[in-house]
């Protein structure tokens, strides 16, 4: 398994930065979140990320999804979805990403509409991501954040260009052990979301190895199943101002997940 992180935990840092911090700590890969708010986004020019590129590509890092924040499942017009989707797709494409990450969004007192929109547009959307390169996955969050909850939407699509990012706080906050969600999602899987917490009622952001959510067992899982692909630290800072800075913390994540990737070896 390779190890990356999420920008998530710097909002609004540079990308020469981003790329620095990601060589200093010995991670591969970075997840880019693709937000407005972010250097690089949908409406960034060819230009940006031409320059996103060869920054990553100078140190040896790798972009692995732009992380963006359509929601499938939602209410509403399909054609604006799946062109919010199309401008994703685009990015993950310019940016050598091989993911375009995606939210469900879906109506929770309509739980079988939103698997039939999600679908839906996924289906169609999975074509068009094909053509690019691209697979887009469905993380495992709000209305659909369990591997159970996922695959009813992912089961009927069938596609190759659609999977899952397992985010392993949502699946174990709705009730899965991670050898359920393993279950539910590995056909699809993608790449794996990895936090840590201090309980289900407080969901602030700790250093890994701090909290309760049950991370050996995650990763002793997929090495079991000789899963070989990312695990990528989400730190929210983003929405948790009182928190250590990811900057600090990065040195202390790394050595914790090589841990648990050679106990679990």
């Amino acid at each position: 398994m390779k190890l990356a992180f999420s920008t998530l935990g710097v909002p609004g840092l540079p990308i020469p930065e981003v790329v620095r911090l990601a060589a200093a700590n010995g991670f591969h890969g970075v997840e880019l979140r693709a937000h407005p708010e972010e250097p690089v986004n949908p409406a960034t020019g060819a230009a940006g990320r031409a320059n996103a590129v060869a920054a990553f590509a100078s140190a040896g890092i790798e972009i692995i999804c732009a992380a963006g924040y359509t929601k499938i499942a939602a209410p509403g017009d399909d054609a604006l979805v799946l062109a919010e989707l199309r401008a994703l797709i685009d990015l993950a494409k310019d940016l050598n990403a091989p993911f375009a990450r995606v939210f469900p969004g879906g109506d929770p007192d309509r739980p079988d509409e939103s698997d039939a929109i999600a679908a839906r547009r996924l289906g169609t959307a999975a074509e068009y991501a094909a053509e690019a390169g691209v697979r887009i996955l469905l993380e495992t969050h709000d209305s659909h954040r369990t591997g159970a909850a996922a695959i009813r939407i992912l089961g009927p699509v069938g596609h190759g260009s659609a999977g899952a990012v397992w985010d392993v706080m949502h699946t174990w906050l709705g009730g899965e052990q991670p050898s359920e969600s393993y279950a539910a999602l590995a056909p699809h899987l993608g790449y794996v979301q990895v936090k840590d917490i201090a309980s289900p009622d407080d969901t602030t952001p700790l250093p890994l190895g701090k909290g309760i959510l049950p991370l050996s067992d995650c990763v002793e899982l997929l090495s079991r199943h000789n899963w070989d692909g990312w695990l990528c630290w989400e730190y929210e800072k983003r929405w948790y101002d009182g928190i250590p800075p990811l900057q600090d913390l990065l040195p202390e994540a790394h050595t914790h997940l090589s841990r648990l990737l050679t106990e679990s070896a």
